[in-house]
């Protein structure tokens, strides 16, 4: 007899089409208020919409979980904050796009992109990739917008959403000032090879792993009234989880399947992303397989025999291997320090495999 296959955590509560119904509903009411502006805004409900048709959801999904790991119920309300997580998220990525030029986004062309195909369909006047870059910038503008929009009218008790709302702002605040340390690494790249491994961890810390997964947790806590105690234990997880998360995505960056991914095989290597791989890649190189580095990362030209080439040297200098040792100490890590928590069930099992579901997949 056949074993059926295990459930999925993001599917638990029905949380995944719950959330989508929220955006849903909530993007019915602002194509409303668009229209009176003009029909001609249609495009930019269009392709938010299309963005956030995909996704984990793992952000509402933590968020979520704490709150009831806390032992307070089931409510709409609070799927309805945790889903105001998925727009800033949006947000993140629509400008994460224009900042690395990328073509795609889950399978699909970038929302930048979208707006420039617009752009000379219409045979319109000026440069249409000009126009592409400032209507997404719009976009994800509008969806930084949403987001507060949607926490604030998610039926939560006024008391509780202002309990949270540090945790909000904060979230937002550090992941932009993540983004820009990004950008400045990037930038400064071939003039500081010293300590880039430390720097990438950084950047990957508030890029990425306090707003994926450890400030969802806190502000879930915060709503439902979790104590400091809880609340540490919730940094605790979170923050090893989220770093772990981001490796994992470095690594799929690199070397993973591009119909799974959405994204262009080999696209980290064209925008010479500086993460904690390639950081460890430069570490272990030897002087041959550095100048291959230097050669061939950030070439925006690649074609697919240099990525395949600079997917050896990588692999060939251990770098990959020393990831996935990374991302499985960060995560028994996180589980232990989550395990002494006197948690809520179904919380505390959904949190450990969501845990597990983050840092061990192919997309």
């Amino acid at each position: 007899m056949t074993e059926a296959p295990q459930r999925s955590p993001l599917e638990v509560a029905d949380l995944r089409n719950r959330v989508r119904t929220v955006i849903d509903e909530f993007l019915a009411r602002q194509t409303e208020i668009l229209a009176d502006v003009s029909d001609d805004c249609a495009p930019l409900i269009r392709y938010v919409a299309d963005l956030m048709d995909g996704g984990k959801r793992l952000r509402p999904a933590f968020c979520y979980w704490a709150w009831r790991s806390t032992g307070a119920p089931d409510e709409p309300a609070a799927v309805a904050a945790a889903a105001s997580l998925e727009f800033l998220q949006a947000a993140a990525l629509i400008h994460d796009d224009v900042m690395d030029g990328s073509d795609l986004r889950r399978g699909a062309p970038a929302v930048h992109r979208r707006f420039a195909a617009l752009h000379r369909d219409g045979r319109w006047s000026g440069d249409a990739e000009h126009f592409g870059l400032s209507a997404a910038v719009l976009a994800g503008d509008l969806c930084l917008t949403w987001s507060d929009e949607l926490y604030s009218s998610s039926g939560l008790n006024p008391a509780d959403l202002r309990r949270g709302h540090g945790i909000f702002t904060g979230m937002r605040t550090q992941l932009m000032g993540g983004q820009y340390l990004d950008l400045l690494e990037q930038a400064r790249a071939d003039r500081r090879r010293g300590g880039a491994a430390d720097r990438a961890r950084r950047v990957m810390h508030y890029k990425s792993a306090k707003y994926t997964v450890e400030h969802p947790l806190l502000l879930g806590g915060r709503l439902a009234g979790a104590d400091d105690e809880l609340l540490g234990r919730f940094s605790a997880f979170g923050l090893p989880l989220g770093e772990a998360f981001q490796l994992r995505d470095d690594l799929l960056g690199v070397f993973g399947d591009t119909h799974r991914t959405g994204k262009p095989a080999g696209d980290d290597l064209r925008e010479g992303k500086r993460t904690v791989l390639i950081a460890l890649a430069y570490e272990r190189a030897t002087g041959g397989q550095e100048a291959v580095l230097d050669s061939l990362l950030g070439d925006r030209t690649l074609g697919a025999a240099g990525v395949d080439t600079l997917r050896q040297v990588i692999a060939d200098t251990g770098a990959p291997a020393a990831v996935e040792r990374m991302i499985g100490d960060l995560l028994e890590r996180a589980v232990a320090a989550l395990g002494p928590a006197e948690l809520a069930e179904p919380g505390r099992s959904v949190l450990i495999a969501l845990a597990e579901a983050a840092t061990d997949r192919t997309a």
